[in-house]
């Protein structure tokens, strides 16, 4: 019995392959969203006094850089941006809400399972 190959960005591979793939992709975009949380606990000080913060988010943010040129082998870039875009808003709002303790109103919440409603039916049609 032969398993069933699929074909991610002209290459043939396993269900399981590309699995682990969207696991990776999942922990590069946390890596770039700790770029982010520096970033903003930067903008959060007064003037000019969490340029260490920012610069910390500068520098992870190319280290995740390197992590999706070596996804961008294997995987097409539409398809990316999908799994980061999806990725990138649930943890996003999780973090917004429990570490930096900001209210999501009715609106909000409505409007982010919009936006996820959105990209799954995108991802459907790459």
């Amino acid at each position: 019995m032969t398993r069933k190959k699929y074909t991610l960005n002209n290459q043939n591979l396993k269900l399981n392959q590309i699995l682990f793939l969207i696991i990776i992709l999942i922990g590069i975009t946390s890596v770039t969203i700790i770029a982010d949380v520096f970033l903003k606990k930067a903008s959060l000080l007064p003037s000019y006094s969490g340029w260490q913060l920012l610069i910390v988010g500068a520098i992870i943010y190319a280290i995740s850089a390197f992590g999706w040129f070596f996804a961008m082998r294997y995987i097409k870039l539409s398809t990316l941006g999908v799994i980061y875009s999806i990725s990138t808003v649930i943890i996003l709002t999780i973090i917004s809400v429990y570490y930096f303790e900001e209210k999501i109103s009715t609106a909000e919440i409505v409007g982010i399972f919009m936006a996820i409603s959105s990209l799954v039916l995108l991802a459907r049609f790459t």
